[in-house]
C-alpha cells in the first residue's frame, strides 16, 4: 500500500461523500484521506488557493492590526502630555528685581494653570544680554537701558530706594551725598570723619554691571571711581551679610531687602522709605524694570500685564517697592509703554 502523509491513497467512504457534495466530482483536483480525516485534510482547488495559507493570510491581517492598535495606543499618551505641556517663562537679570520678580511669579503660577515661571540673577547687564539674546524671554534691570539695550522694550513695574545701610551698632545715622562720594572713593578712611567712633571704615560695593552699582555711581559717584581697596559683592544679599557682620561696614543695597541685621542710614536728612520715594524728598532712586524684545509672546505680555496690575502692585508695595501707579486709581500703565524716565528721586 502506497502512502502519503501517512494517508492512504483510498479514500475514505465518508469523507469521499462529503467531498463529492461540496465540491462536485469536477471540480476536486485531488482528494487525499486520511484514516483519521479530522487529522490530514488538505484540499486544493482547481483555482490554486490552498485553505492553509488563507487561514495564515488572515492571521498574519489581525496580528498587523493587532500590533498597530497597540502602538497607537502607546503613543497616544505621549501626544496627550504634549499638546498639554506647560507653556515657560525665563527671566534672568538684576539681583535687586529677582526677589520681587520671585514673588510676583508665585503669585502669578498659583492664579493661572500650565504656566511655569523660572527666575535667574546675574545682574542688570547680564539680564539685557540674555534677553537680546533670546536666552531669556524677559530681562530683569534695576537700572534704565543703556547703548545697544535701548532696542529692548522696558516695562516699569515699580521704583525702589537705594539704601545706605551700615551695622546696628554704629551710632552714624545721617550722611550727605558729599560724604557718602568721599567714603566710596577712599577720601574719608574712618567713622570719626563723619561723626561716628573712631575706627577704619570698610566699603562694600556691587559688582561692575549690577544694576544698584550703576544707579549708586550714577547718582552718587558721578565721575569719580569707587575705590579698588572695596570688598565687592555680587549679589545683595551678599552685601546685606558683609555688613551684618562687620561694625566698621558700609554698603548698599535695595530698601525691600533692608532688615533688623543691618541699619538704614538718612541721605541728606532723609530716610529711605515708599513715602519719602513717592514725595521725591530722598535721592537714591531707580527704576525696577523688565524688559523684553519687540513683540513678545501672548504668555510674556501677560505676566507683564499682571505685574502692573493692582494686586501685583499691593505685593510690591507691602515689600517695600514704590508702586508705578496709585494702587487704588485702577490705571495701569501698558506693558512695554516708554515712560517718561523721572529725575532722581522722582518716581
Amino acid at each position: 500500500m502506497n502512502s502519503y502523509l501517512g494517508c492512504s491513497t483510498r479514500p475514505h467512504k465518508k469523507f469521499q461523500a462529503i467531498s463529492r457534495t461540496l465540491l462536485g466530482h469536477n471540480e476536486l483536483h485531488r482528494r487525499i484521506s486520511c484514516r483519521n480525516p479530522i487529522h490530514c485534510i488538505e484540499l486544493t482547488w482547481t483555482g490554486g488557493i490552498r485553505l492553509k495559507r488563507f487561514i495564515l493570510l488572515a492571521l498574519g491581517v489581525v496580528i498587523f492590526f493587532v500590533i498597530l492598535a497597540a502602538i497607537h495606543s502607546l503613543r497616544a499618551p505621549f501626544r496627550s502630555n504634549a499638546i498639554h505641556a506647560p507653556a515657560s517663562i525665563t527671566l534672568a537679570g538684576s539681583t535687586s528685581v529677582q526677589p520681587f520678580a520671585e514673588i510676583l511669579a508665585d503669585e502669578y503660577m498659583n492664579e493661572v494653570e500650565n504656566i511655569i515661571i523660572n527666575i535667574q540673577g546675574g545682574g542688570s547687564s547680564a539680564g539685557a544680554r540674555s534677553a537680546l539674546s533670546g536666552v531669556a524671554e524677559v530681562g530683569m534691570l534695576s537700572r534704565e537701558l543703556q547703548g545697544d539695550e535701548k532696542t529692548l522694550v522696558p516695562t516699569t513695574i515699580a521704583y525702589d530706594a537705594i539704601a545706605l545701610i551700615v551695622h546696628p551698632s554704629n551710632p552714624s545715622r545721617n550722611l550727605d551725598i558729599d560724604e557718602v562720594k568721599s567714603i566710596f572713593a577712599e577720601e574719608i578712611t574712618d567713622w570719626s570723619e563723619v561723626g561716628g567712633k573712631a575706627r577704619k571704615i570698610h566699603v562694600v560695593t556691587r559688582e561692575e554691571g549690577s544694576g544698584t552699582r550703576g544707579a549708586f555711581d550714577e547718582i552718587i559717584m558721578g565721575t569719580a571711581e569707587v575705590t579698588p581697596g572695596a570688598i565687592v559683592q555680587d549679589s545683595n544679599g551678599a552685601v546685606r551679610e558683609i555688613v551684618a557682620g562687620d561694625p566698621s561696614a558700609i554698603g548698599y543695597l535695595s530698601l525691600g531687602l533692608v532688615d533688623k541685621r543691618v541699619k538704614a542710614v538718612a541721605v541728606q536728612g532723609v530716610l529711605p522709605s515708599i513715602d519719602t520715594v513717592a514725595n521725591s524728598t530722598y535721592k537714591l532712586v531707580r527704576p525696577m524694570i523688565l524688559a523684553t524684545r519687540e513683540s513678545p509672546g501672548k504668555e510674556v505680555m501677560d505676566f507683564t500685564s499682571f505685574c502692573l496690575g493692582e494686586n501685583a502692585q499691593a505685593i510690591l508695595a507691602r515689600e517695600g517697592l514704590v508702586p508705578v501707579t496709585p494702587l487704588a486709581s485702577g490705571g495701569q500703565p501698558e506693558p512695554g509703554r516708554r515712560d517718561p524716565e523721572p529725575a532722581h528721586g522722582s518716581p
